[in-house]
C-alpha cells in the first residue's frame, strides 16, 4: 500500500463526485485527525470521513493552500 501525503488545507481530488449542483470531485481538507473533514469546493458543504475511507476514496492531491478557501453561496 502506498503512503499518502496530505496536510491541512490541501486541495484533493476524490474518486467520486459530490452530489451537489456543481458535481465536483475537488475538496479542501479542513480538519485532520482520526477523521478527515473536507469541504466541497462546489457548494461549500462539509463531509467527514474516517481516515481509512478517505485514503480509499482519494485519487490525488492537487495543491496545497496556506489557509481555508471561503465559498460564498448565493
Amino acid at each position: 500500500m502506498k503512503v499518502l501525503d496530505y496536510q491541512l488545507f490541501d486541495i484533493v481530488e476524490m474518486k467520486k463526485e459530490h452530489p451537489c449542483s456543481a458535481r465536483t470531485k475537488r475538496f479542501q481538507i479542513v480538519r485532520v485527525g482520526a477523521d478527515i473533514k473536507m469541504m466541497c469546493l462546489g457548494c461549500g458543504n462539509i463531509i467527514m470521513l474516517t481516515r481509512y475511507d478517505f485514503n480509499k476514496r482519494l485519487r490525488k492531491v492537487i495543491a496545497h493552500e496556506e489557509k481555508a478557501i471561503v465559498i460564498k453561496n448565493n
